[in-house]
């Protein structure tokens, strides 16, 4: 069981913590720095690298994460803190596809076509589903540690 725990962590880190340093840290330093068609250029790049990341992330915690229930006898015997981790995380899981297919795809495919204008568009709303995404991933992982006290 540690073993499927820490790779299911680690998966965890990765996701989160890149949302993390997308948005607080390389979102600010872009704007800062790049004029609009090299920003999104930018950001369409990272996003190639970072979301071939997250398939794998996404892929790992459903399995470790279904795998541990299993372990657990079912969902039936596990604690609140399972319950509350298996729905955040499905729902992050929903946005993330929906920000893939929805608002990443269309991104890049103007970006290649140079439409600045449009592409600026999918890039706002890509913002606002990281930020609600990063939000549901930190509070995931507080339940996580908390909720693992109190099982």
């Amino acid at each position: 069981m540690t073993l499927f725990k820490l790779i299911h962590l680690l998966a965890a880190l990765i996701w989160v913590g890149g949302m993390f340093f997308a948005y607080v840290v390389l979102r600010p330093a872009a704007v800062e720095v790049l004029e609009p068609p090299h920003r999104l250029r930018l950001w369409d790049m990272v996003f190639f690298r970072f979301f071939n990341w997250v398939w794998g992330a996404v892929g790992v915690l459903l399995v470790s994460g279904f795998y541990m229930i299993y372990l657990y006898g079912g969902i039936a015997h596990a604690g609140w803190h399972v319950h509350a981790m298996l729905a955040t995380g499905l729902t992050m899981m929903a946005i993330y596809i929906y920000v893939y297919f929805g608002c990443y795809v269309p991104l890049s495919l103007n970006v290649s076509k140079q439409r600045w204008k449009e592409a600026g568009e999918m890039l706002g709303r890509i913002r606002k589903l990281i930020a609600v995404n990063l939000t549901l991933g930190l509070l995931i992982v507080c339940v996580a540690v908390i909720g693992a006290g109190w099982a």
